[in-house]
């Protein structure tokens, strides 16, 4: 999948520029936009608790797939639709949407072993095979018909010539694609078995697809699906299930109840306060109800409300970091950063190794603009960015601890690399400049600088 915004101005010639956005628009139905681009304009999410439940579900999958699990990174996709998909190499998305619509944590597993079946198939290289050549066709009618019009044919005529090379371009790409997708699920069953889990979870998801597919069968045609005829890809997986002697293998209550706690904290996030209120009724005892209204309450904004909330769950679980870090967000947000800094600390004692936790703890401590508080910020961030280098807030974070501390060169420095990693090379050249002439000359920082020149530099040139 991949979002695709595209425009273009001035266009030479009425018709010839509408070939033209035909042709980058068919580009974008075959996938040759690059993800790297379709990434940029995705809406990200960040919560430590959402990705380490995802991780957990994910690691014991790669392994089994003989794949490194640091090497595969995962990203949380704010989009209310059920998907997710891989993308350059060994990134996975995942979509809200699937977290917030699927039942159970067996059928996130089910997607997630799926989609780990394409990184191991090797699928997104060979797509640029099967790209190259889908390509041909589709050029060939789009010359044919842009030839044809500058020879007089009518307008009508050309398109007509560029849209049959377009329709056999996609229908070459896409059969490559269900043949991929067949795989992706064999190979996914096979990771499930491997790890003693059930596959009934993956069955139950696309089952669910195919039955809202056959309901909306009429607007489809068989020869652009980008997966297998539905009740073919069913019944393979149907005997795959079968034939697993963990097919009947339950989630852990444990498992069920992490779940859930992921789904109404999303739910209290992203959904409208009005809905998440009515779904979670102050009837409703259950703790993720409690979880579920406190951020809700916190968006609405009625503090005191979402603070009892957060304090009912806290006597539910004392050792709950995520319920302490929500404590935390509260009283920062009530600007009250000082009450927040102990909340945040009591996250960060009980779940040390959170990069996510230390850079809200530090924002906090800082928020409180007292000087004493800067250079335990600065620790904690930097433990972060130990963990995280590319975090562009961590670095914002790091400029203001450092000139709180007087020291304006580190503080550009930071700057710098907050601009690098967010990929403003113009910015972070401009700041590695400032803080390089301040900096001892041959130092690690300064070297630091300097790399950051030599990179940003010739990048900054060509993106003006």
């Amino acid at each position: 999948m991949a979002f695709c915004k595209l425009s273009m101005r001035n266009p030479p010639h009425r018709h010839l520029g509408y070939a033209l956005r035909l042709l980058v628009s068919t580009a974008c139905i075959l996938g040759i936009a690059m993800q790297s681009v379709a990434a940029q304009e995705l809406e990200l999410v960040r919560d430590t608790e959402t990705e380490r439940l995802l991780k957990s579900y994910e690691d014991p999958i790669l392994v089994a797939a003989g794949l490194d699990p640091a090497a595969v990174k995962m990203y949380i996709v704010q989009d209310p639709s059920i998907n997710a998909f891989v993308a350059e190499g060994q990134n996975i998305f995942v979509n809200t949407g699937l977290l917030q619509q699927l039942r159970t944590p067996n059928e996130v597993i089910g997607v997630l072993a799926h989609e780990t079946g394409h990184i191991a198939g090797g699928h997104l290289i060979r797509d640029t095979s099967a790209i190259s050549k889908a390509m041909i066709p589709m050029l060939v009618g789009v010359a044919a018909g842009v030839a044809a019009m500058i020879a007089g044919a009518s307008g009508e005529a050309g398109m007509a010539l560029m849209g049959l090379g377009m329709t056999t371009a996609q229908a070459q790409f896409m059969q490559f694609s269900r043949v991929q997708e067949a795989t992706a699920d064999q190979m996914g069953q096979k990771f499930l078995r491997e790890t003693h889990q059930s596959g009934q979870g993956m069955l139950d998801v696309f089952e669910r697809l195919a039955d809202e597919e056959a309901r909306s069968a009429y607007k489809i045609d068989p020869m652009v699906m980008n997966h297998p005829a539905s009740r073919e890809r069913i019944d393979l997986l149907q005997r795959l299930v079968d034939a697993s002697p963990y097919k009947d293998i339950k989630d852990s209550p444990e498992a069920v109840h992490a779940f859930r706690m992921v789904q109404a904290k999303l739910d209290g996030f992203l959904d409208p306060v009005d809905m998440v209120l009515m779904h979670y009724p102050e009837s409703d005892n259950s703790e993720e109800a409690h979880y579920a209204r406190a951020v809700a309450y916190f968006r609405q904004p009625d503090l005191q409300k979402a603070l009892a909330e957060c304090n009912t769950l806290i006597k539910l679980e004392p050792k709950n970091p995520y319920f302490w870090e929500l404590l935390g967000q509260i009283y920062v947000d009530m600007s009250r950063p000082e009450n927040g800094v102990p909340a945040y600390q009591k996250s960060v004692d009980i779940l040390p190794d959170a990069a996510l936790l230390r850079v809200s703890l530090a924002a906090a401590q800082l928020a409180t603009e007292k000087t004493a508080l800067a250079k335990p910020a600065l620790d904690n961030l930097k433990i972060a960015l130990r963990q995280e280098t590319d975090n562009s807030f961590a670095w914002f974070e790091t400029a203001q601890a450092y000139s709180e501390l007087g020291n304006e060169p580190m503080a550009n420095l930071s700057t710098a690399e907050r601009y690098y990693h967010a990929g403003a090379m113009a910015s972070a050249a401009r700041f590695a400049t400032l803080a390089q002439e301040d900096l001892p000359q041959g130092s690690t920082d300064w070297q630091r600088a300097s790399d950051i020149m030599a990179v940003a530099g010739p990048e900054a040139r060509k993106q003006h």
